[in-house]
């Protein structure tokens, strides 16, 4: 796709949806090829469509190029090329990247020197569980990332910051999810239910150096912020974009997308990149308002591989110091892999993943892994069909509740989960360059049969949700 898809106008900002998401005005000069009409507002772009980063300048980008921006906005960001534009872009969390021909969704506007940015996702559900442990609730997941970015030096400057509304929006400071387990609420540890995500997800300072025209040169530092470890955090995978559910690996896989005092180092060299972060391995404690603070006593690793447009996997490991406040002697040594797979087709985009998650605990040597499975289809241009299929070993957590560990408590494995999910949902874009949706989708559990007493024999959940999805004006049509 050619920059003829862009549309660039000026004019008033559209309200799209209360400290949802924003657009706002901009001025410069048309597409060629584009007509720009009195309802485009602003500058609404998918990265599918977007001269932004690296590589070949299109003509018409080349004539917005002034100051210090000329290295970046005339740069060909429609169809990223190579691992390197990929990284460039900065659209996913933390560090990691998707495949290079994953779409992204994102607002943009040009501010002088520097370029703008802006997408998020919001999420409204009804949660319905069955048996004697599931719950019933509704409750709000949402996500905004504000970015800057501009030459600076010899290289890429770029700032980020996420932010979330769930401490607001998930009440009792959980929200139920069946087997779910990890973390705290009123100090007892979380069970059948999920945490929700911190009001700071991410502060982060990020500053690419070419060193080549092969070899890119990376630096990420964040108070809040998301080491090198595990593949995209599930609340950013296109895999699992309809589905804001956790996994319930989510603990043993990609937890610590919100981590304290991160510093990052990468270097990448074609389609290949390696990186090392250090920060502080607690996690978040269950008062989601604030920032927390601590020692760089967590180191990760991971090597990513981006073989053609179309794949991306990696491999990483981490070992967290006093992860969990409830086991403040224990460390845990992580490690995940991962393949994704992304397929664009008119009108669509098929995403999967494949991801491989697994805690050993330290001192004791306990060992558990986790599998999951996720695939999300768009197509006939408004429609979204997805699936998730999880096997997550769970500790004797289960067996207590929600209740105060008893003394002396030891985590040992109890059972291996099962969870298999699928769902759909339907755009309707009665708002200006936001994806308005409205869908469902079902879960059932499979566990051992001397669970049945605590869960129940028939052991499922059905979730009905809007969610809403910043948009660039083409996919609104």
């Amino acid at each position: 796709m050619s920059a003829k898809g862009i549309a660039i106008s000026s004019g008033r900002s559209s309200v799209l949806i209360a400290a949802l998401l924003f657009c706002s005005p901009i001025v410069a000069g048309e597409i060629p090829g584009r007509v720009c009409e009195p309802a485009d507002c602003c500058t609404c772009v998918s990265f599918e469509y977007l001269p932004f980063a690296t590589g070949r300048a299109s003509p018409n980008a080349q004539a917005m190029q002034h100051g210090s921006a000329h290295s970046m906005a005339g740069m060909d960001m429609s169809h990223p090329e190579s691992l390197i534009e990929t990284i460039l872009m900065h659209a996913s969390s933390g560090t990691s990247v998707e495949p290079i021909s994953t779409p992204h969704d994102m607002l943009m506007k040009h501010a002088g020197a520097w370029m703008l940015m802006f997408h998020g996702v919001a999420f409204v559900n009804s949660q319905q569980q069955t048996g004697p442990r599931g719950g019933d609730k509704v409750f709000g997941t949402s996500w905004f990332m504000p970015m800057v970015q501009r030459s600076l030096g010899p290289g890429t400057f770029t700032g980020r910051v996420m932010l979330s509304l769930d401490p607001a929006t998930i009440t009792n400071r959980r929200y139920p999810e069946l087997f779910q387990l990890g973390e705290t609420a009123f100090g007892n540890p979380i069970v059948d239910g999920q945490h929700p995500h911190d009001f700071f997800m991410e502060l982060a300072l990020l500053y690419d150096v070419k060193l080549g025209e092969n070899t890119l040169l990376s630096f990420y530092g964040a108070p809040v912020g998301d080491p090198a470890m595990g593949p995209p955090a599930f609340a950013h995978r296109t895999s699992a974009s309809e589905d804001d559910l956790a996994p319930l690996g989510h603990h043993l896989q990609d937890s610590t997308h919100i981590a304290n005092d991160v510093v990052t180092v990468g270097l990448t060299y074609k389609i290949a990149r390696i990186e090392a972060s250090a920060f502080h391995g607690r996690e978040p404690d269950e008062f989601r308002w604030n920032i927390d603070t601590g020692a760089l006593d967590s180191w990760s690793a991971r090597l990513t591989v981006n073989p053609t447009a179309n794949w991306s996997g990696q491999y990483s490991i981490t070992r967290l110091k006093s992860p969990e406040q409830l086991f403040p002697s224990e460390a845990t040594l992580r490690m995940t892999a991962s393949v994704s797979y992304n397929r664009p087709f008119k009108n669509g985009n098929w995403a999967t993943l494949l991801l491989w998650g697994r805690n050993r605990d330290i001192p004791d040597r306990q060992v558990f892994n986790s599998y999951l499975a996720e695939s999300t289809v768009r197509f006939a241009k408004h429609n979204y069909a997805w699936t998730r299929i999880e096997n997550v070993d769970r500790t004797n957590d289960l067996l207590l509740g929600e209740n105060p560990l008893p003394p002396g408590f030891e985590e040992k494995f109890l059972a291996r989960i099962q969870a298999y999910t699928f769902g759909y949902d339907r755009e309707f874009n009665f708002i200006p360059h936001v994806s308005s949706a409205f869908g469902g989708q079902y879960t059932l559990y499979t566990k051992p049969s001397f669970l049945n007493p605590i869960y129940g024999t028939n052991t499922m959940g059905a979730l009905v949700f809007v969610r809403f999805r910043a948009i660039p004006s083409e996919k609104s049509k």
